[in-house]
């Protein structure tokens, strides 16, 4: 007998709405997929975090929709929100409106319940896991790193470090500057650096990436490759090297405003105001780690909702 669920990642850049049907040896097939663009932090100033009502408005029309999607296909939906939200001063606030006005109840993870439902993803779509691996989750507000042994972590890191946050730091107009960029690459360099010592990262054998900046970036190296695009699904065990990272690197900050980076093929037109913050934020990471080649899972947060989900009803029957 099958049974449908659904996985709403509310993230600080998007919304993201998965529908599966789950057969009874846990293995799914995706019936359903949305995205909308909300950017929750939208409008803050500094290090003050508050959610604005127009944010609210935007996350409640569209948490409406998703719930009204997953009722369509008699699944029960859970909801799970990241950075921007268990950062904000009024995310009591946000989540007391959303469950007023959908009927949602909306979960608020730590950093590291964040990092481990990542890898609970991950480890379904990559399943030849390496003895010692490194999967890295670039989002809008926050950046996960999940050290593991085969399907086992052994430690994570959420860094509050993430494309939309580096953007509105660095670029808030969206506009690149030679100045901001060399500004911007100091800063992820020093709040990674301390997490990515040489004495943690030895040994390792499998770097692995996931969630938006890191998709899109295979997009677009896709592209310069001369590939079919395609679309996000076909990236799972995608590969690329550090010297295909790096063109990328080179042609989005060579362009300064969002209108001209919408011209690079396989870039998706609503990162591209946000996509120099993230691209800057991996082509770091790569330099720090001296990273050669990284593989992408399509599978993130919200697979390893779906996956943790199926867990606890295992254990609660």
């Amino acid at each position: 007998m099958k049974t449908n669920i659904a996985a709403l990642d509310i993230g600080s850049n998007s919304f993201h709405l998965i529908v599966v049907s789950v057969t009874s040896s846990e293995s799914i097939d995706v019936i359903d997929r949305q995205q909308e663009v909300i950017r929750l932090s939208e409008g803050n100033i500094g290090d003050t975090k508050i959610i604005q009502p127009k944010a609210i408005e935007r996350a409640v029309k569209v948490i409406k929709r998703f719930k009204n999607i997953a009722n369509i296909h008699n699944a029960t939906l859970r909801a799970i929100a990241t950075s921007a939200v268990r950062e904000s001063q009024n995310k009591l606030e946000f989540v007391k409106t959303v469950k007023e006005r959908t009927g949602v109840d909306v979960e608020v993870i730590s950093g590291l319940e964040e990092a481990q439902l990542v890898f609970s993803g991950i480890q379904k779509a990559i399943p030849t896991l390496s003895e010692k691996s490194l999967s890295i989750d670039i989002g809008g507000g926050s950046t996960e790193f999940i050290f593991a042994n085969f399907h086992k972590i052994k430690n994570a890191k959420s860094l509050k470090l993430g494309a939309v946050r580096l953007t509105q730091k660095f670029f808030p107009k969206f506009i690149l500057t030679d100045e901001k960029i060399v500004a911007a690459k100091k800063h992820v360099k020093e709040i990674t650096a301390p997490i990515l010592k040489v004495q943690t990262i030895k040994n390792i054998k499998q770097f692995i990436g996931t969630s938006g900046t890191i998709l899109n970036a295979g997009m677009m190296i896709k592209a310069i490759r001369g590939e079919d695009i395609g679309d996000y699904n076909a990236l799972n065990n995608f590969e690329f090297n550090a010297d295909e990272l790096f063109k990328v690197e080179e042609k989005i900050l060579s362009m300064r405003t969002p209108e001209e980076r919408r011209s690079v093929a396989g870039l998706e037109v609503r990162r591209s105001d946000i996509i120099p913050g993230g691209i800057i934020i991996i082509s770091t990471i790569f330099r720090l780690l001296e990273i050669e080649k990284m593989v992408i899972s399509n599978y993130a947060l919200r697979e390893g909702i779906i996956f943790d989900s199926l867990k606890r009803s295992k254990y609660s029957m």
